[in-house]
């Protein structure tokens, strides 16, 4: 353990050189006992060359474990029968793995990823979280980066449909980015789901480490579903690693008019399954995992064509319900509209949207704007 900690410590050894380390020498073990010709023949950094030579890190990586474990997490390294399969069935997987939670029950559930647009609208982040809900009510683990935007949402929909999700981190598993989202990680963890992290303790959010974040996050997943993306978004660059890892790949459609539904759009053009409901995802895993999920004798049109009933909220006021109807959960209505249309005087109005948000069944937005929430 203390030799795999090591190696992942070591400075410009990223998962590719690691790879390479351990295909040459066949252990973590190994590649400390190495000669210094045998090092500088696989092209390494003179600085990690030397730090190899000098087992630089060698104190460190026990500190290292043992400051894990008194967080209440552990270290999965490569070889450990404990590491996640389809992870480790990725080129240059990560060689250790922070992780945090009841990551093994996590692990032992098939996973979808769920990631988007941080900038996301309210029709993106409503169909993150009812998706990821209705996929977590239904024993999928749903895997997505903790960034905000659809992200957050999508790890509030698993927890809401109590079942569990993953985060996996750009920093260490010490660190909580965006730190608005700290008690998300704690709700994540309560509600029996993980973190997970390839990053040493302390690291910080750099911008380097996120592309080896989505790596992760597709590696660990059957299927990756972007819900929004831009057409520069890191979302897209995910449905890349996800298809180069030969995991399926699924959108959500959106506005064309929308620059967040540029990437799902154009996803669903170059071949990406089309995702109105949670079915539609399941009916892309396995055969034998979704015959698993679904209803029996549930048929492939039955379950393209199926939507979850809408539920009424119960003990609403009439004031309360009367503006419920009115608003959407895929466009935000304007205050003095609701004003306008529900014919209530302001109090009344104030009195009804203060009664709904502290229910959890609409979105306060920014500019005095509502939604329902899913």
């Amino acid at each position: 353990m203390r030799e795999w900690i090591s190696l992942n410590m070591t400075p410009q050894i990223g998962p590719r050189a690691a790879t390479k380390l351990l295909e040459r020498f066949g252990s973590a073990e190994s590649v400390f006992h190495a000669r210094r010709s045998e090092l500088e023949s696989l092209r390494l950094r003179p600085e990690s060359i030397e730090s190899i030579l000098k087992k630089e890190f060698h104190d460190k990586a026990e500190e290292e474990l043992n400051s894990v474990r008194n967080l209440g997490g552990d270290v999965l390294i490569l070889d450990d029968g404990s590491y996640p399969y389809l992870l480790r069935e990725i080129a240059d997987p990560p060689i250790t793995l922070y992780v945090k939670g009841d990551w093994q029950t996590c692990f032992d559930a098939p996973c979808v990823a769920v990631v988007g647009s941080r900038r996301c609208s309210t029709y993106g982040e409503n169909a993150s979280e009812m998706l990821a809900r209705d996929l977590a009510a239904n024993g999928v683990c749903i895997v997505s980066g903790l960034a905000r935007g659809i992200d957050t949402a999508a790890h509030r929909g698993a927890i809401a449909g109590k079942g569990r999700t993953i985060a996996v981190l750009g920093t260490g598993i010490d660190q909580t980015y965006p730190k608005e989202n700290a008690k998300l990680v704690d709700e994540i963890l309560a509600s029996g789901g993980a973190i997970v992290s390839q990053f040493p303790l302390g690291t910080p959010p750099l911008k380097d480490n996120f592309p080896y974040r989505n790596r992760i996050i597709s590696g660990l997943s059957l299927a990756i579903l972007i819900v929004e993306a831009s057409e520069r978004s890191g979302s897209l660059i995910t449905a890349r690693l996800a298809m180069e890892q030969n995991r399926e790949v699924l959108a959500v459609p959106g506005n064309i008019t929308s620059k967040n539904s540029f990437g799902t759009n154009y996803l669903i053009k170059e071949g990406a399954k089309l995702v109105q409901q949670w079915q539609d995802v399941v009916l892309e895993l396995p055969p034998e995992i979704a015959a698993a999920i679904l209803p029996p004798k549930i048929d492939v049109k039955e379950a393209k064509t199926r939507r979850q009933p809408e539920l009424a909220p119960a003990n609403l006021t009439e004031n309360e319900r009367k503006i419920w109807q009115k608003l959407s959960a895929d466009e935000a209505m304007h205050a003095d509209i609701l004003l306008e249309e529900s014919g209530l005087s302001f109090g009344d109005l104030s009195a009804a949207l203060l009664g709904l948000d502290m229910r959890e069944l609409i979105r306060a937005l920014p500019g005095k704007h509502y939604a329902r929430k899913i």
